[in-house]
């Protein structure tokens, strides 16, 4: 079929699809421009190659919105998939560009934690100031928290923990707030709530670091509180077998190989769309995760069976790295102060990240055009779908990976303090949770239906 006859088709095909009338001319237009910088060959012989440098290429348009590159990936899906039918369109990683289209986001924790857009002068406020509001006292809050090199995460908690308890308390400012107006605010999440242990000991924490780190008043005993009470939930962890039905369900290659690494080293996910091509080690066979949880590095283990295709990987991100220096970018984020130090180091092969974005983007902090790394939520996305299309029944997310990769090393006979360690848990209390898994079968006791 000719491509002039095919649009009719390719319409019908996009009305399948739930393509909207309003956006399919839109869809035509991108499937021409695309024919037009391959004219010359049918699209029936277009190969992955010529599609994936396409979409590689106007990833390099920083002025491209994501909205825009996205249809474009979708056109072309349907186009070469459902019309041309070409073979390679089944299994090429079509969701990758989908994600790449998302925009950064400024709170982003890789772009927020490293971001010092409040001034040091929010720290001089005086407490006793009548007419600090408590927008000006979350400044402080947050700029104390920074000074204090907590996670972005950790402060964006701890701001809102404080606007909630002054919501609590109908808007008072909490210098006006005794410890009764604390114990009854906890008192609350654990009994009108019914949070978890942990996020009232968060509640609790937020709020001591409030008065003591901010407000310079001690907290000491808070009378009547009580404590929310759950008994804690064992982590889900998968068998092998499971491991190995749900890996092999994942289409992507990327994704493939992120979820392949999130089991064979226990890193968070977070920890692994961060790494940078420096901080592959294939002479050890070793992975240094950088500025982990609690802002500590460890070395993880770097899986065998993933060199080759990790190998690969970094291949790709140098040819794409070269051509994105040859189009005058090539730059990659770094947080300030490493920045300034190292002027040279975002154009830097080493300093690239082993799973970029397949798009260029403009930093929404400085506005500078970066190549980001791919973002977590299509990784998550990845392992849902996998999980639906593997049929196993328990809930399995990114992190359940993670658990699974300490309970088989705790299975192995690995000890305890060595899997403490590969996991980045500050405390062996938190690891020992893993335990359960020497504990199968309620403690070893056999079931008297299985005596013989």
């Amino acid at each position: 079929m000719g491509v002039d006859e095919s649009w009719d088709g390719f319409s019908k095909v996009c009305r399948r699809a739930g393509v909207k009338d309003t956006a399919i001319r839109w869809y035509v237009v991108r499937i021409e421009r695309y024919l037009e910088a391959k004219r010359g060959r049918p699209a029936s012989e277009h190969e992955v190659g010529d599609v994936q440098r396409y979409l590689e290429e106007a990833g390099r348009d920083a002025s491209l919105p994501g909205w825009m590159l996205r249809q474009l990936a979708h056109a072309l899906q349907l186009f070469f998939g459902e019309l041309v039918r070409a073979p390679w369109a089944a299994t090429f990683d079509w969701r990758f560009w989908f994600d790449s289209a998302r925009e950064l986001e400024a709170n982003h924790p890789t772009l927020a934690r490293s971001a010092r857009p409040i001034s040091a002068s929010v720290l001089d406020a005086v407490d006793s100031n009548e007419a600090e509001s408590l927008p000006e006292l979350e400044k402080r809050v947050a700029a104390a928290i920074r000074l204090a090199n907590y996670s972005i995460r950790t402060e964006e908690a701890y701001v809102a923990w404080v606007r909630r308890f002054a919501h609590f308390n109908g808007g008072r400012h909490p210098r006006d707030l005794d410890n009764q107006a604390l114990a009854s605010y906890l008192n609350h999440l654990a009994l009108d709530r019914n949070v978890t242990p942990s996020t009232q000991g968060q509640a609790l924490s937020a709020l001591v670091f409030l008065y003591e780190k901010v407000m310079g008043r001690s907290v000491g005993s808070i009378e009547g509180l009580v404590a929310a009470r759950k008994p804690r939930r064992m982590p889900s962890a998968l068998t092998r077998d499971e491991v190995r039905n749900l890996l092999g369900k994942v289409t992507d290659p990327i994704y493939a190989l992120i979820l392949g690494l999130l089991y064979g080293t226990g890193m968070r996910l977070l920890e692994c769309v961060r790494l940078r091509v420096k901080d592959v080690d294939f002479g050890y066979s070793q992975i240094m995760v950088r500025d982990g949880k609690g802002q500590k590095d460890r070395v993880v283990p770097l899986p065998k069976r993933y060199a080759d295709t990790l190998r690969h990987q970094l291949r790709r991100v140098a040819e794409l790295h070269r051509q994105d220096i040859e189009q005058g970018y090539g730059e990659v984020f770094l947080p300030d102060a490493l920045a300034r130090k190292l002027p040279n180091a975002p154009k830097e092969i080493g300093w690239q990240y082993v799973f970029p974005s397949g798009r260029l983007s403009v930093d929404p902090r400085s506005g500078k055009i970066r190549r980001h790394h791919i973002h977590e939520t299509g990784v998550q996305r990845a392992v849902r779908t996998a999980a639906l299309a593997s049929g196993i029944r328990k809930r399995i997310t990114t992190h359940t990976l993670r658990h699974s990769f300490a309970t088989h090393l705790l299975e192995s006979g690995y000890d305890i303090r060595t899997v403490q360690e590969l996991l980045g848990h500050a405390d062996v209390s938190t690891t020992m949770i893993y335990t359960h898994v020497l504990n199968r079968g309620g403690r070893g006791v056999v079931s008297p239906v299985d005596l013989d």
